[in-house]
Protein backbone atom coordinates (compact mmCIF):
# COMPACT_ATOMS: atom_id res chain seq x y z
CA UNK A 1 0.00 0.00 0.00
CA UNK A 2 2.70 2.55 1.04
CA UNK A 3 5.03 3.36 -1.44
CA UNK A 4 7.72 5.72 0.99
CA UNK A 5 7.79 7.43 4.37
CA UNK A 6 9.40 10.65 4.80
CA UNK A 7 10.68 12.08 7.72
CA UNK A 8 12.05 15.64 8.53
CA UNK A 9 15.22 16.29 9.34
CA UNK A 10 17.22 19.57 10.85
CA UNK A 11 20.86 18.03 10.57
CA UNK A 12 20.81 15.22 8.37
CA UNK A 13 24.68 14.41 8.85
CA UNK A 14 23.38 13.77 12.28
CA UNK A 15 20.16 11.63 11.02
CA UNK A 16 22.38 9.27 8.54
CA UNK A 17 24.59 8.51 11.67
CA UNK A 18 21.69 7.69 13.60
CA UNK A 19 19.63 5.95 10.53
CA UNK A 20 22.70 3.90 9.10
CA UNK A 21 23.18 2.33 12.63
CA UNK A 22 19.05 1.97 13.76
CA UNK A 23 18.30 0.16 10.55
CA UNK A 24 21.14 -1.75 9.66
CA UNK A 25 19.84 -4.93 12.02
CA UNK A 26 16.46 -4.27 10.15
CA UNK A 27 18.39 -5.01 6.78
CA UNK A 28 17.91 -1.33 5.35
CA UNK A 29 20.89 0.19 3.77
CA UNK A 30 21.52 3.44 2.63
CA UNK A 31 20.90 3.88 -1.22
CA UNK A 32 21.20 7.43 -2.02
CA UNK A 33 22.15 10.38 -0.17
CA UNK A 34 22.58 14.00 -1.34
CA UNK A 35 22.51 17.93 0.55
CA UNK A 36 18.89 17.69 1.05
CA UNK A 37 17.97 14.05 1.60
CA UNK A 38 18.86 10.04 2.63
CA UNK A 39 17.03 6.89 1.03
CA UNK A 40 17.32 3.85 2.71
CA UNK A 41 15.99 0.54 1.37
CA UNK A 42 15.87 -2.98 2.02
CA UNK A 43 19.28 -4.92 1.00
CA UNK A 44 17.39 -7.02 -2.14
CA UNK A 45 15.41 -3.80 -3.50
CA UNK A 46 16.83 -0.84 -5.60
CA UNK A 47 14.07 1.57 -4.31
CA UNK A 48 14.62 4.19 -1.39
CA UNK A 49 11.35 3.28 0.65
CA UNK A 50 12.16 5.32 3.61
CA UNK A 51 13.52 8.92 3.21
CA UNK A 52 14.75 11.86 5.50
CA UNK A 53 14.57 15.15 4.25
CA UNK A 54 15.28 18.83 4.61
CA UNK A 55 11.76 20.41 4.27
CA UNK A 56 11.53 21.58 0.87
CA UNK A 57 9.88 24.05 2.25
CA UNK A 58 13.05 25.68 3.91
CA UNK A 59 11.42 25.89 7.00
CA UNK A 60 12.41 24.15 10.51
CA UNK A 61 11.24 20.20 10.14
CA UNK A 62 8.95 19.38 13.13
CA UNK A 63 7.45 16.62 13.72
CA UNK A 64 4.57 14.88 13.90
CA UNK A 65 2.13 14.42 17.34
CA UNK A 66 0.57 11.16 17.11
CA UNK A 67 3.21 10.16 13.86
CA UNK A 68 4.91 7.15 14.17
CA UNK A 69 6.73 4.82 11.19
CA UNK A 70 6.36 0.94 12.02
CA UNK A 71 9.42 -0.96 10.22
CA UNK A 72 9.24 -4.88 10.24
CA UNK A 73 11.70 -7.45 12.05
CA UNK A 74 12.33 -10.80 10.87
CA UNK A 75 12.70 -12.10 14.23
CA UNK A 76 12.76 -9.83 18.15
CA UNK A 77 16.78 -9.88 17.47
CA UNK A 78 16.51 -7.66 14.93
CA UNK A 79 14.16 -5.55 17.34
CA UNK A 80 16.12 -5.65 20.17
CA UNK A 81 19.18 -4.59 18.13
CA UNK A 82 17.30 -1.92 16.61
CA UNK A 83 16.14 -0.52 19.88
CA UNK A 84 20.27 -0.81 20.75
CA UNK A 85 21.48 0.76 18.11
CA UNK A 86 18.89 3.46 18.26
CA UNK A 87 20.04 4.13 21.57
CA UNK A 88 23.81 4.21 20.74
CA UNK A 89 23.65 6.96 18.32
CA UNK A 90 21.58 9.64 19.31
CA UNK A 91 17.81 8.21 19.42
CA UNK A 92 15.95 8.14 23.07
CA UNK A 93 13.63 5.27 24.71
CA UNK A 94 9.99 5.25 23.96
CA UNK A 95 9.53 1.93 25.03
CA UNK A 96 11.83 -0.82 25.45
CA UNK A 97 11.64 -4.23 23.60
CA UNK A 98 9.00 -6.61 24.81
CA UNK A 99 5.72 -8.04 23.83
CA UNK A 100 2.83 -5.82 23.16
CA UNK A 101 -1.11 -5.99 23.97
CA UNK A 102 -2.15 -5.88 20.54
CA UNK A 103 -1.80 -10.02 19.58
CA UNK A 104 0.03 -12.38 20.86
CA UNK A 105 3.48 -12.57 19.27
CA UNK A 106 3.47 -8.68 18.69
CA UNK A 107 7.08 -7.94 19.88
CA UNK A 108 8.12 -4.08 19.53
CA UNK A 109 10.40 -1.55 20.64
CA UNK A 110 9.94 1.71 20.19
CA UNK A 111 12.43 5.17 19.58
CA UNK A 112 12.87 8.31 18.70
CA UNK A 113 15.44 9.87 16.18
CA UNK A 114 17.10 12.21 17.35
CA UNK A 115 14.96 15.16 16.09
CA UNK A 116 12.29 13.79 17.69
CA UNK A 117 10.30 11.39 14.80
CA UNK A 118 9.30 8.51 16.47
CA UNK A 119 10.43 5.04 15.62
CA UNK A 120 9.21 1.12 15.96
CA UNK A 121 10.20 -1.99 15.09
CA UNK A 122 8.07 -4.83 14.99
CA UNK A 123 8.21 -8.67 15.05
CA UNK A 124 4.76 -10.67 14.80
CA UNK A 125 6.51 -14.25 14.83
CA UNK A 126 6.51 -16.19 17.98
CA UNK A 127 10.85 -16.22 18.21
Amino acid sequence: MLLYVTLGSNDLARARIFYDAALAPLGLVRRRQDDVEIGYGAENDSRCRLWVVTPHDGRVATIGNGSMVALAAENRAEVDAFHAAALAHGGSDEGAPGLRPFHAHFYAAYVRDPDGNKLSAVCERPE
